[in-house]
């Protein structure tokens, strides 16, 4: 009899795939400890080992493509190594006015943030995968409006992946005509949180604020922006965070202050994230380093931005 139970077993587990119950249990090992990454205080270790990180996990979601972990992990992981870490190259390579390498850079975010939209979209499913890009904007409206709370976190890297492919695609009629997409489904996010409640991740929370933020400040009150919309938006992302996230009130300092041109708002908002240590958020320490990096870089081009 029990030699029976023994041969039953080895059948059972023979028509089993081993490789993805293996990947399953390691993939809730990588959900818990991803957030080591986000509390890295050296920019260059992480920089070095994101890209890794991100391979060897796309690995195994390749011989377990349903595994809802890693592709939660793929999406915001993919979008915020665009944001931390391509995107940081193309910044430096526009400072420098490096033609060559400014196209470079933005082909290769375009590349990063689409994996991260991929990924994204995945979660939502069928459905947005066939209508997020339809040409009747109604269909697209219904969309966005028929997605709840249950997909708040795929929604919202959507959105800031495909509002970060436009931004490095402005060349492109055809790829600005989604803006209003992009503004709809982030707009979407808040309201989810107002109704529902904001999400226990505080950075994510902020996201789409900030998101919402870069695009009121993207052109001055002359072009049809509305900078002062932006201001409000970054200032809600620094609220829910207990002014925490330094890269809102950086991103609010360069962009709000080079569309109002205003340079005092612009020095004197640098001059608090520089004066605030990165370790007073440690669950987004590499935001706050990143955050220092680029209030540096803006301050020392701050005589050519406001001339």
């Amino acid at each position: 009899m029990r030699f029976a139970y023994v041969l039953a077993t080895v059948a059972a587990l023979t028509g089993c795939d081993i490789g993805k119950i293996t990947v399953n249990t390691t993939s809730k090992v990588l959900l818990r400890a991803q957030p080591s990454l986000q509390q890295e205080a050296d920019y260059e270790m992480a920089r070095q080992a994101i890209p890794g990180a991100l391979k060897t996990v796309e690995g195994f979601w390749i011989v377990d493509p349903d595994n809802e972990r890693l592709i939660k992990i793929l999406t915001e992981g993919y979008c915020q190594y665009g944001t931390a870490f391509v995107e940081d190259d193309w910044e430096v390579a526009k400072f420098k006015k490096d033609i060559d390498a400014i196209e470079y850079h933005n082909n290769r975010s375009t590349k990063i943030f689409t994996r991260c939209l991929n990924y994204a979209l995945k979660t939502l499913g069928g459905r947005w995968q066939k209508e997020i890009f339809h040409d009747d904007m109604s269909k697209v409206t219904k969309l966005i409006a028929d997605t709840g709370k249950g997909k708040r976190f795929p929604l919202m890297f959507a959105g800031a992946a495909l509002g970060s492919i436009i931004n490095h695609n402005l060349t492109r009629i055809e790829l600005i005509a989604y803006l209003p997409t992009v503004q709809a489904i982030l707009e979407r996010v808040v309201e989810i949180d107002t109704k529902k409640g904001a999400p226990a991740n505080k950075a994510h929370a902020a996201l789409p604020y900030v998101a919402l933020g870069m695009i009121h400040t993207a052109r001055g009150k002359a072009m049809g922006g509305d900078p002062d919309k932006g201001k409000a938006m970054f200032e809600m992302a620094l609220k829910v965070t207990d002014n925490k996230f330094l890269l809102a009130r950086t991103l609010m300092a360069y962009r709000v202050g080079l569309a109002n041109n205003d340079r005092k708002f612009f020095h004197d908002q640098l001059k608090i994230v520089l004066e605030t240590p990165p370790s007073v958020w440690p669950e987004q320490r590499l935001a706050n380093e990143v955050a220092h990096r680029k209030a540096r870089r803006y301050l020392s081009h701050e005589k050519d931005l406001f001339q």
